[in-house]
């Protein structure tokens, strides 16, 4: 727990730092080199913006607040959409995203937003830059750079994601932009093994992508998500967790990724969907904090869960559990569907339900930031909140 009152988080990063438009500094790079006796020298490498990165992830990781993902591609957007009866385009995603950036007040909860492309370089429906609107309410604007998943040879069924190609060189577009993080979901299945090439491909692609997001000035978000799919039990959650976390590290420092700089968006450790022993808010924090402590060093500013299809609600008694007590991280969210569900089905594309929509959103995020701080209650929740979104097979 942070602290025992819900106060108004003040930024360490200044907005003037990250705010569009500003000069792109060139990714000049300081070498440190070793001289053993060997013939060859270790080179290591220290990002220029490395006081910049430890700044941004401490912002983003502050006292009660979290991170909304909305990042859906415009794919997935179309069919949250359509759950509504609105047709996939440019107008409707534009007037959806609108209503989430300036829903009154979202900062306090709110430290960071993942966006994809299409909204970083968006207008809100009254023509401001949707990232001048979140460095407004002193929310970082992120952005998802990967490239989706595909089939992955050799593997059980498995997959890969993809996006490493021109990386530098769009990650240095988006800061420029006004990004100040992103993030890169790759997925694990435990259904499908998960084989020990996955498991590795994931690792390795994770760490390719923090230290080229770093070398440009974004703070890479590290989630390799351990899919809800299967009936296996929390036990057998925890045991892959380990594997997949262990290899994680293994890579990040292979690559000389700076842990001060960066953020980590797990899974929590929860059964399979389909199990049919189900656990409880205070069993899913000890497996997963069990899990925190094996696997993340301290120096490692913020743990930001995602929800993976749990309800609203129960993504937030897991957190409010898990914050029980003091941790060496800022132990708190990075959701999607478990803050936006309510919202657009109160909204369902009318615009005189922009401000009950907007509400819904803001309960939502008080919620979990009472849970961050380990005070939530769960008094006044509804129906709907309480309602399950897995999907089997999920892409974002």
């Amino acid at each position: 727990m942070a602290s025992a009152s819900l106060l108004k988080t003040s930024p360490v990063l200044d907005k003037s730092e990250w705010v569009k438009g500003q000069t792109l500094r060139q990714p000049s790079v300081s070498v440190i080199r070793c001289h053993p006796a060997t013939p060859s020298a270790l080179t290591v490498r220290a990002s220029s913006y490395a006081d910049e990165l430890v700044k941004t992830a401490k912002t983003i990781a502050s006292p009660g607040r979290g991170i909304l993902a909305m990042d859906e591609s415009n794919a997935t957007c179309g069919k949250r959409l359509a759950s509504i009866g609105l047709e996939n385009t440019e107008a409707n995603r534009q007037a959806y995203r609108t209503l989430l950036v300036t829903a009154p007040g979202l900062g306090q909860y709110i430290s960071g937003a993942i966006l994809f492309e299409e909204t970083l370089y968006q207008s809100t429906t009254d023509g401001r830059k949707m990232v001048d609107v979140l460095v407004d309410q002193n929310i970082v604007p992120g952005i998802k750079v990967d490239k989706g998943l595909v089939p992955l040879p050799g593997s059980n069924n498995e997959s890969w994601c993809q996006g490493l190609d021109g990386l530098a060189s769009r990650s240095a577009a988006y800061y420029q932009q006004g990004a100040r993080f992103a993030k890169w979901r790759t997925v694990v299945s435990i259904p499908n093994g998960p084989s020990a090439l996955a498991v590795k491909e994931a690792a390795w692609g994770l760490a390719r992508y923090a230290a080229t997001s770093q070398d440009n000035g974004l703070v890479p978000i590290v989630e390799p998500e351990i899919l809800l799919d299967g009936e296996h039990g929390i036990d057998r959650t925890f045991e892959v967790a380990k594997k997949v976390w262990a290899e994680v590290f293994f890579y990040l420092a292979e690559n000389n990724v700076m842990f001060k700089g960066i953020l980590l968006k797990p899974s929590m450790v929860t059964p399979g969907a389909e199990c049919k022993d189900k656990a409880t808010p205070e069993q899913v924090a000890e497996y997963t904090l069990k899990l925190l402590y094996s696997r993340i060093p301290p120096s490692v500013p913020g743990i930001m869960f995602l929800s993976g299809g749990q309800s609203e609600v129960e993504a937030t008694q897991n957190l409010h559990a898990m914050n029980q007590k003091t941790h060496p991280w800022h132990v708190s969210f990075s959701y999607a569907r478990a803050l936006q569900n309510t919202c657009l089905k109160k909204w369902g594309g009318r615009p005189e339900n922009v401000k009950d929509a907007q509400g819904a959103l803001l309960i939502r995020a008080k919620a979990n930031s009472l849970a961050q701080f380990g005070k939530y209650t769960g008094e006044g929740e509804s129906e709907e909140s309480k309602q399950g979104m897995f999907v089997k097979g999920y892409v974002y």
